[in-house]
């Protein structure tokens, strides 16, 4: 699948998503297209009719492709980038191909983006704290009216070059909305104990974010 983001806006409406077919044999997709919200760190799905998706079910033939057009049926939000999620469901084949066991389908979930009328960045917070059962914890703030997708992200303790925590991670805070990550600390590298402030560095989807941040009681 490719591009795996689309971000639509008044001056681009309608975006394409090209689905390819390695396989040996042919592959029935069916679209669907939802408003795509957060509660903390748990992802909210509600049906939609902001967007849409041409075709809505397709057959792509072995070795094939299918391009898939997402296009905007209301004007962007004036204020905020609203967030949607495609997904491409795999159905399975009538085709009896003679094996025995399961079959698993495939299912595909890309977020999509609509710029609103005005500039669209995020605006982030950064807290570290203790958490009671001794491990620390990372929460982010997004004040912004855009969303940020944070990669990876490391702690650097004071004066030190080699990063004390390092975290990979894919995951959208949306606009207006807050993660938290747990890193659990072992014996080998506690928390620092006092006022500690230390560097984050994080790697997303708008380049490296630098950032001091004070591990609160």
């Amino acid at each position: 699948v490719n591009p795996v983001r689309v971000t639509l806006s008044n001056e681009q409406k309608v975006g394409t998503i090209s689905v390819s077919n390695n396989g040996t044999e042919p592959v029935t997709i069916q679209v669907q297209l939802l408003s795509w919200s957060q509660e903390g760190s748990n992802a909210v799905f509600t049906a939609t009719r902001d967007i849409l998706s041409n075709p809505p079910i397709f057959t792509i033939s072995a070795g094939d492709k299918q391009l898939v057009r997402v296009g905007l049926r209301r004007p962007p939000d004036a204020q905020r980038e609203q967030a949607y999620r495609i997904f491409l469901q795999e159905l399975p084949s009538l085709i009896n191909s003679g094996e025995t066991g399961a079959k698993m389908l495939m299912r595909i979930s890309l977020p999509v983006f609509v710029l609103p009328e005005v500039e669209a960045k995020s605006e982030l917070r950064w807290q570290v704290s203790r958490t009671p059962q001794g491990a620390l914890k990372i929460s982010l703030t997004n004040n912004g009216n855009a969303h940020i997708q944070i990669r990876s992200f490391q702690l650097f303790l004071p004066d030190s070059i080699q990063p004390w925590v390092t975290l990979q991670s894919s995951d959208y805070v949306l606009s207006d909305q807050s993660r938290d990550w747990i890193l659990p600390i072992n014996a080998d590298n506690p928390i620092p104990l006092g006022d500690v402030t230390l560097q984050l560095v994080a790697q997303t989807d708008i380049g490296q974010i630098k950032s001091k941040v004070l591990i609160a009681p």
